[in-house]
């Protein structure tokens, strides 16, 4: 098996029946590793999936060998994921190896592709419209997953079986032409042979001379995240100015959106984007430029429930996590509260019900110590607060809808507390709504 030196310990083995598979169970106990078979029956192929199923029971009784078995109703599944088959039976197997591999405490999962597979999978990449990466096809190594078989082919292995008196057992779909992998199979790498008697092993020799490359771009692309990262408080974030120096600013762009679900479009828009608040989202992830600077956040944290609360009189309330009590105080000292999470303003100059809830889009106040209004996301953005925080900020209005307090970082200038005050109203806010307090003090 070449390049590969398996370790001490348990490895399993996707075991379906193949060729490729019981050749590479018999390759691994030959070589004296110890191996323990997994079979999933997909029930695609009706009394086939069965026989493959009795098969490998009865092969690795006769072998010696321990047999996991999983049934999936792959179908159903496919349905419900609004997925194709294929990509059903790939998500399902491939878990279930991950949890299986984790509960035995094996070494590794070893799958039986070889070269005829990569070559497939490299034109199959290739027709997508792949970068670098898809050209270099699968990995030998990827996590706990090991392909000892990538440098032989199935004339090597079907020669293989041959020469032990092995059987195994052949699945009929590989015989039709009816997927995109059969039809490379079956009738354009023939046709490219036809062409260049070479096509299968010049296509592997590409793909290796590219590894190398991949290996440059990978260490200059590792050094200019580093040189782009900026600092923030939720998420990732990068200078869009250092990105776009970089020699190729799509690539690098893409190197850091990619793995976060994003897709290439996005990442066009992304690199072209001005300022304006747009956001691109993916399945578990938000990004959002500003002031120059790319911000991505799990869409989970981005996402998540605010409080709306209507406070008819002064008291405590509760709200998520947190509390906010009211309460008027007739006292003498006008100064300004200087704590994020306390507010003090002229009773006389709002009324109830009080609300606290999120900032809308558009809303505008009168920040404190200013005169004429203001966005409020205006007013953040100036002072550097970040997108999600922006996102997530809590406002206090009274009555009139009026914002009296922009919650954790300032009052409204109308409201504030005068020489002739004659009653103050504190607002105070505390537990873990940590976004909703972390700003500065009123003034």
């Amino acid at each position: 098996m070449g390049y590969w030196k398996p370790k001490e310990g348990v490895y399993l083995l996707a075991l379906s029946g193949g060729p490729d598979s019981v050749a590479l169970l018999r390759m691994m106990l030959d070589e004296g590793c110890h191996v323990e078979a997994a079979h999933c029956n997909f029930h695609l192929r009706g009394a086939e999936s069965d026989r493959d199923e009795a098969f490998c029971k009865d092969l690795c009784e006769r072998l010696g060998v321990k047999l996991h078995v999983v049934h999936f109703d792959t179908k159903e599944f496919a349905e419900l994921r609004g997925i194709s088959i294929e990509m059903a039976a790939r998500e399902l197997r491939y878990r279930w190896f991950t949890q299986l591999a984790h509960d035995t405490g094996a070494e590794g999962v070893c799958i039986a592709h070889h070269s005829d597979d990569q070559i497939e999978t490299i034109l199959l990449n290739m027709l997508r419209g792949t970068g670098l990466k898809g050209l270099l096809g699968m990995q030998r190594q990827n996590g706990i997953f090991v392909r000892p078989l990538l440098g032989m082919s199935r004339k090597d292995i079907l020669s293989y079986l041959d020469h032990i008196g092995q059987d195994y057992v052949t699945d009929s779909t590989n015989l039709e032409d009816d997927v995109q992998r059969n039809k490379l199979r079956l009738d354009v790498i023939p046709m490219l042979e036809k062409v260049t008697p070479a096509a299968k092993p010049n296509i592997l020799r590409m793909a290796d001379n590219l590894s190398d490359v991949e290996k440059v771009v990978e260490q200059s692309l590792e050094d200019a995240l580093q040189q782009c990262s900026a600092a923030s408080h939720s998420g990732q974030a990068y200078s869009m100015k250092e990105i776009r120096s970089y020699a190729s600013p799509r690539l690098l762009l893409w190197s850091i959106v990619s793995e976060l679900g994003f897709n290439r479009e996005q990442a066009t828009e992304m690199l072209s984007s001005t300022e304006g608040g747009k956001t691109w989202t993916s399945q578990r992830s938000v990004a959002v430029i500003s002031n120059d600077t790319l911000f991505i956040y799990a869409l989970a944290e981005w996402s998540k429930p605010l409080p709306t609360l209507r406070i008819p009189e002064t008291g405590l309330y509760n709200f998520h996590d947190g509390k906010i009590r009211i309460s008027i105080v007739e006292e003498s000292d006008t100064k300004p509260s200087k704590e994020s999470n306390v507010a003090t303003m002229d009773a006389d100059a709002l009324s109830f019900p009080l609300t606290l809830r999120p900032v809308k889009d558009g809303e505008r106040f009168t920040p404190f110590g200013m005169k004429g209004s203001k966005l409020v996301n205006d007013y953040l953005k100036d002072k550097k607060v970040e997108p999600i925080e922006r996102h997530q900020q809590l406002v206090v209005t009274d009555a009139k809808e009026q914002i009296i307090w922009l919650v954790g970082r300032t009052i409204d200038e109308r409201v504030k507390v005068r020489e002739d005050t004659k009653k103050i109203m504190k607002v105070e806010i505390t537990g873990d709504e940590d976004r909703a307090v972390n700003g500065t003090a009123q003034n």
